[in-house]
């Protein structure tokens, strides 16, 4: 089984429009609604490529019922999500058809007491004693602790869990020290964490810093990994235009299965550029392209590098 953990839950709603304006009034041509965070968006892709998955996380109040009732209706998620007395929050994608552009609005977070973060942690324990790995993924709610990946992350190592931790910021700088096994930033939170705006340069000092293997992503431009048996880039097959929201969280998923499959590093890059192109043409965050995401796993151009120290 593997484990996603989802702190900041949300119900994502996209809003497709002709033309994004400001200052006018737009009549949305199609609205979609999905249990959403990054962690539920990767435990999504997962179950459609059929594997057994656990979502935990904090939900609470009428739009966390929304998201638990959204989530019934995904097979092969299991909902290990921990209830709160805050509001789940919610996002927003506004989708411009004519250009392709996403706009993105996200609500703050429910405010987590003390006891409900002790009880999230029973959980996770309880629940790493079957996971073969686990993805903790996205933002911090208020009354979380900055630090909190990092304890997740060395509770998985105790447990003997590979742990990929996708994350920003100072809980990103914070995990890290604590040894996961793979970090997935992009290029902007590669350089908060780093100071450098050198990719090759960057990954290579986010594994000093503690994380066993780099997977960032340089936008359209493909992947780029530094890990204890090597340096690869992986370029995409063809540019695309559409939607790249959950682009990211897709990467993540092939990632969890070359993990979990202990899949060459060329193959596990391969996996995981072709799902996050497919997302791409997909409605919305946790889904993609099937036939789309067949076709470019074998196109995906993998490129060795110089080895990593």
């Amino acid at each position: 089984m593997i484990l996603t953990v989802t702190l900041n839950t949300a119900l994502d709603l996209t809003y497709r429009v002709p033309g994004l304006r400001p200052h006018t009034t737009h009549r949305v041509t199609d609205v979609v609604e999905r249990p959403g965070g990054k962690g539920l968006n990767v435990a999504r892709v997962l179950a459609a490529l059929g594997h057994e998955v656990t979502a935990t996380g904090l939900v609470g109040g009428a739009t966390g019922e929304a998201v638990q009732e959204q989530l019934t209706l995904v097979p092969g998620v299991v909902d290990a999500l921990v209830p709160i007395s805050g509001t789940t929050r919610r996002t927003v994608a506004i989708v411009d058809t004519h250009t392709g552009d996403t706009t993105q609005l996200n609500e703050p977070g429910p405010v987590v007491t003390a006891a409900e973060w002790t009880a999230f942690l029973e959980v996770y324990e309880q629940l790493l004693g079957s996971a073969s790995a686990v993805a903790l993924c996205g933002s911090l709610p208020q009354g979380v602790p900055v630090g909190a990946y990092a304890g997740l992350v060395r509770a998985a190592r105790t447990a003997g869990v590979p742990v990929l931790l996708d994350t920003s910021g100072e809980p990103l700088r914070r995990g890290v020290a604590a040894r996961p096994d793979i970090i997935t930033p992009n290029l902007d939170e590669l350089a908060e964490l780093t100071g450098s705006h050198d990719p090759l340069t960057a990954v290579q000092d986010a594994r000093r810093r503690g994380a066993r293997s780099i997977v960032a992503s340089l936008g359209p431009e493909g992947l780029l990994a530094a890990t204890p048996e090597g340096r690869w880039r992986a370029t995409p097959p063809t540019r695309l235009h559409g939607n790249p929201t959950g682009a990211g969280d897709s990467a993540t998923a092939g990632l969890l299965l070359g993990l979990t499959h202990r899949l060459p590093w060329p193959e596990r890059l391969s996996h995981a550029l072709a799902l996050s192109m497919a997302t791409v043409l997909a409605p919305g965050a946790g889904e993609f392209d099937r036939g789309a995401y067949e076709e470019w796993v074998g196109r995906v151009a993998v490129r060795g590098e110089a080895s990593a120290a």
